[in-house]
């Protein structure tokens, strides 16, 4: 659980919240994202890996100039060098506040939340609007990579065990491995959060079942999403060594929303949008 002085304690998350019916961008709360990266011994001004934090907004309305309500959905890339991550349940506050707020056009909600969240994040959020209207297009689909939860093991590890990692003797090689068996716990709430994760690296050959049960180590950790990915990344890059490597995960959605870390290292860039079957 956090300690005293970690401000998700402070924060709406967990809490009985009256949802707002008017623009209210002092909802959003930030959690600075070195409070978590001091525990993994990650240097704010030295960064192990790049990435973006890719958001999925489901539940995205306002009133147009005439007061007729629109709905969209939206696509949020929150840097991962940022200060601050977005608690999760205030952005969801936040987009609520828009429901009954006028706005000349969908590029005008995309220029106003573009605004808001660079400056609750404290850096440059990309923000893509899609009205329904338009059909926006969703791709529901699998890594192109070998999924690891076929393997018959024992398990009986349920908080991060990164000792599980190794690597086998062999050539370097480069693949990329998946597991839908992700499942870790909100940091207040306590709330089950699920999601695919896709590792991708370069190097000597990760112990599968040594992965496998390291993924599964995570089932009774309380971490938010983004933080989950990054100790991933750190626990693999420490254990393993892997020239390039990189962590992402599709957590399924809460709320209308649903959260994607990606972090990367050696040069291996962020997939497109392509959702897990949960999502």
């Amino acid at each position: 659980m956090p300690h005293a002085a970690d401000p998700s304690l402070l924060s709406p998350l967990g809490k009985p919240t009256a949802y707002r019916a008017a623009y209210a961008p002092e909802l959003l709360y930030p959690i600075p994202r070195q409070l978590k990266r001091d525990e993994l011994g990650i240097s704010g001004a030295d960064l192990p890996f790049t990435g973006e934090d890719l958001w999925n907004a489901y539940e995205l309305s306002w009133l147009n100039s005439r007061g007729k309500p629109q709905v969209a959905v939206g696509a949020l890339r929150v840097p991962a060098d940022s200060p601050n991550l977005i608690e999760s349940k205030s952005l969801k506050l936040y987009l609520n506040s828009l429901n009954q707020t006028p706005f000349a056009d969908a590029a005008a909600v995309a220029a106003t939340l573009t605004a808001d969240l660079s400056a609750a994040a404290g850096a440059p959020v990309a923000v893509e609007v899609q009205p329904l209207g338009q059909r926006p297009a969703a791709t529901i689909g699998y890594p192109e990579g070998i999924l690891l939860d076929d393997l018959d093991i024992a398990c009986d590890a349920y908080q991060p065990a990164p000792h599980l990692l190794a690597t086998l003797d062999g050539p370097v090689v480069e693949e990329t491995l998946y597991s839908h068996l992700l499942k870790s716990n909100c940091l207040v709430t306590g709330q089950p959060d699920w999601a695919m994760l896709v590792i991708r690296y370069r190097g000597r050959p990760l112990d599968r079942a040594g992965l496998l049960r390291y993924i599964i180590s995570f089932r009774e950790h309380n971490e938010f999403h983004e933080q989950c990915v990054e100790r991933i990344f750190c626990d693999i890059r420490r254990h393993c060594a892997p020239a390039a490597l990189a962590v992402h995960a599709r957590y399924t959605r809460r709320g209308g929303l649903d959260i994607n870390p990606f972090r990367s290292s050696g040069g291996f860039t962020p997939p497109g949008n392509l959702r897990e079957i949960r999502q």
